[in-house]
């Protein structure tokens, strides 16, 4: 999804001067998170809400998870915002107050440059116009859940023992909401166009053709610099100030950083996910079988929430995002649903030439055009409030304004766009009730996603939803290109002119961010596909499976075979030093498995890390590495298997380093070495840079990984970071389409944001060891499980 929520702790010392204006100490928060106590069901617990249109029961089960009964829709759904803000308030408040571009206010001027960013791209039309457009019933439902939200708000407030620890050690309060923010905020993203930029730099260089390395574009695509484009006046300084906002956001929502260490962009290589759908004919259940695990950061604020929404024609239950109202994934009374990345670019970087008599005007359809400004004041807490320029041109918001250059940039992009707020499409799939409502709420969906659909009549389904710009000039969208009319965007188009499949002959479909258009497909639509390793692997034990049961989906989801490390293996000189002898034998006795007790799986990474990086060192002008700092598996695999005999002393010095490391990192006995000692999953609080914080949410660690970035249990490897896993699927789900109390889930750490809830951490264990739980839908599996029940009931009391 493109709800830009990826960046984390930037270790400044922004937060830190926060400690100063802490308020009460963790042992004076008090208060548990509701719902969350062990045991039976014990009394109803009764709370007086403003908002509700009628009484709504919740009902938490052994895992946390609420079961939301309401009279009505719209009350489902004030359920939801209630129990999220519940159990993850700080989470979902930071994310909005982030988007609102409020940061400064609470935390201080360190933030301002964020809120600028943000509130540039913020929507400025007609909100009341954009809100026209949306169903009155999805509508009402994100009136509800935005409802919800602030009636937790309020008991907080009115009882400050009940705040989150987080607010007592900062010294703030939560953001209300409003719905008119879910139209008005839409992300300030650099998307792909620091790709973009970087092609420009290589063109400029006459290397171009070294961005294939870094980025190999899928499908295969001719890369050529637009007309007019002057390559050598474009650098990373066009990124304005969402570069500067990027650097300088001491803290996210998630913790995967922006970039490694090494500088290369974390997103580009692991962003994705996994799904497939088994019909009837090949599941050994005989019905069909939805499997879906999002890949998402690891490591700080879990990405996902669990609920169950049920009212009349509403019942729905599986993952949602906090603040995002409804579940992204799961299943209804009468469909599965599941989602992966899909790859449309949605974004381009336009270079404008401003009039050097005026600088408020740019060239654009041979004349000069204004631009249209706007002014905001960024209040900053215990300093003087700023006012900032924001500056929007006909492609969009304006980054960089550089009068001294008479050079502009403006960054295209379809979440700017009238109709492209994204908060709503999750209520939209959730009213659905068949393959045909869902293609109307898919016009609510701009973000670029493959959609998994099972039903209970046995069909199965996949579609390529969201928006893509159609971009004038034959721009295909890999390079900046020149803001003066030529290559202005003319519209877009949604999933009515987007791939699809409708219960493939085959029996199953299946998804894992690879090239999936059709090859008679010819709009350029994206070119960032993911390598297909993952992707193969599944297609192989798919077609060898006869019948597909739900155990043989959640071992899949588990699978840590790693075709890269077959194939580098195969590619180990037939001759090598004695000193290189040792790590060579390790390998050609390796069966590619990257358990987390695997030896030679540890051995491999390292060497991986090591070869990649004297293969780049070996191929890369030394000007060129900056701009090519990494290199793509399948890339490296060809570079060596190309230049054979050539690579062979590269190949032999990185496997003696590598043994040498390994006996650096894990001890010199080899018997001892374990992947997962190195693969470690660390799970801390994104503010635990304070000592207040840290001390008030204990890190969940211990847990040992197997797996990496190309394995189908994708848990994602930085080796520049010391190899802990720093993503991978969190929320896991495994649906049996009809008998849905059968279905599997898990979801890392646990539904619980609060260390002293028993569902801070209980999630942890199992999903180490991959040991999936049930998922109870039926209202008797679910009264079975109850642990805790609480009834909202409307008036204007607290």
């Amino acid at each position: 999804m493109k709800f830009d929520r990826r960046r984390f702790l930037g270790g400044t010392s922004a937060m830190v001067a926060l400690l100063p204006l802490a308020g009460a100490a963790w042992g004076q928060a008090g208060g548990q998170a509701g719902g969350q106590a062990g045991g039976q069901a014990g009394p109803v617990a009764r709370r007086t809400v403003r908002g509700a249109g009628g009484p709504i029961e919740i009902i938490d089960d052994s895992q946390g998870i609420p079961h939301i009964r309401a009279g009505t829709k719209p009350d489902a759904f004030f359920g939801q915002g209630y129990v999220v803000a519940r159990d993850r308030l700080f989470q979902l408040d930071l994310s909005h107050r982030r988007s609102m571009g409020r940061m400064a206010e609470a935390f201080g001027p360190d933030f301002a440059v964020h809120d600028h960013a943000e509130r540039l791209f913020h929507f400025r039309g007609d909100l009341e116009a954009e809100l026209a457009v949306v169903p009155r019933e999805v509508l009402e439902c994100a009136r509800g859940y935005v409802a919800g939200i602030n009636a937790r708000i309020d008991e907080v407030i009115a009882d400050r023992t009940l705040l989150p620890p987080e607010y007592h050690i900062l010294g703030a309060l939560p953001l209300r909401w409003d719905v008119r923010d879910l139209v008005l905020a839409r992300g300030a993203a650099i998307g792909n166009v620091d790709d973009e930029i970087r092609r420009a730099r290589l063109a400029a260089m006459g290397m171009l053709d070294l961005d294939t390395l870094v980025a190999p574009l899928r499908p295969a695509w001719t890369l050529r610099v637009p007309e007019g484009l002057d390559v050598a006046g474009v650098s990373e300084a066009d990124l304005g100030v969402l570069a500067q906002a990027e650097g300088a956001l001491p803290f996210g929502t998630t913790p995967t950083p922006v970039r490694d260490p090494a500088g290369v962009r974390i997103e580009r290589e692991n962003a994705g996910s996994n799904a497939w759908t088994i019909a009837p004919g090949r599941s050994a259940t005989g019905r069909a079988i939805l499997a879906n695990d999002p890949h998402l950061g690891i490591g700080g604020f879990a990405p996902r929430h669990v609920a169950h929404l049920t009212a009349p024609g509403l019942d729905v239950i599986g993952g949602g995002a906090p603040g995002l109202a409804g579940i992204m994934q799961g299943h209804t009374d009468r469909f599965a649903f599941g989602r992966t990345n899909s790859h449309n670019d949605q974004s381009d970087l336009f270079i404008l030439e401003l009039d050097p008599a005026d600088p408020e005007r740019y060239r654009h359809d041979g004349g000069w055009k204004r631009f249209e400004r706007v002014e905001e004041v960024i209040a900053a807490r215990r300093a003087p409030a700023r006012t900032v320029v924001l500056r929007y041109c006909v492609h969009g918001p304006v980054l960089l304004h550089d009068p001294a250059r008479r050079r502009a940039t403006s960054l295209a992009s379809v979440t700017m766009m009238p109709g492209a707020m994204g908060a709503f499409a999750m209520i939209a799939i959730n009213l659905a009730r068949d393959w045909e409502g869902l293609k109307e709420a898919f016009k609510l969906h701009p973000s670029p996603t493959n959609f998994h659909y099972a039903d209970i009549e046995g069909n199965h389904g996949w579609q390529v939803i969201g928006h893509a710009p159609v971009r004038g000039g034959g721009h295909d969208g890999l390079l900046p290109v020149p803001g003066d009319g030529r290559y202005d965007w003319q519209g877009r188009f949604g999933a009515e002119k987007l791939p699809s499949e409708y219960n493939p002959a085959k029996g199953w479909f299946a998804t894992a961010n690879q090239n999936n258009l059709p090859a008679d497909y010819r709009v350029p639509l994206a070119f960032s596909f993911r390598e297909p390793y993952r992707y193969d692997r599944i297609v192989q034990v798919l077609t060898g499976q006869r019948k597909h049961s739900l155990a043989d989906s959640a071992a899949l989801q588990q699978d840590v075979l790693s075709t890269p490390a077959r194939e580098l293996v195969a590619l180990i000189p037939a001759q090598v030093s004695a000193a290189a002898t040792p790590a060579a034998a390790m390998l050609r006795g390796w069966d590619g498995q990257l358990g987390a007790g695997s030896a030679a799986g540890a051995l491999f990474q390292i060497l991986w890390a090591g070869l990649g990086k004297r293969v780049l060192d070996h191929v890369v002008p030394a000007q060129a590495r900056e701009l090519v700092p990494s290199i793509a598996a399948g890339e490296l695999i060809r570079l060596l298997r190309a230049r054979g005999a050539g690579m062979a002393g590269l190949f032999d010095d990185a496997l003696v380093a590598a043994w040498e490391e390994a006996k650096r990192l894990m001890g010199d006995d080899p018997a001892g070495w374990r992947w997962g000692s190195l693969h470690q999953v660390r799970i801390a609080h994104p503010l635990a840079r304070l000592p207040a914080i840290a001390a008030a949410f204990p890190a969940i660690e211990g847990g040992q990984s197997p797996g990496d970035n190309y394995t189908v249990n994708a848990r994602w490897v930085a080796a520049s970071r010391g190899y802990r896993t720093s993503g991978g699927a969190s929320y896991l789900q495994v649906i049996d389409v009809g008998d849905w109390d059968n279905s599997l889930y898990l979801n890392l750490p646990g539904q619980s944001a609060d260390p002293r809830s028993l569902h801070y951490r209980d999630h942890y264990a199992p999903w180490i060891t991959g040991r999936m739980l049930k998922l109870p839908f039926s209202r008797g599996a679910v009264d079975a499980d109850a642990r805790g029940r609480t009834m909202l009931v409307p008036g204007d009391e607290q």
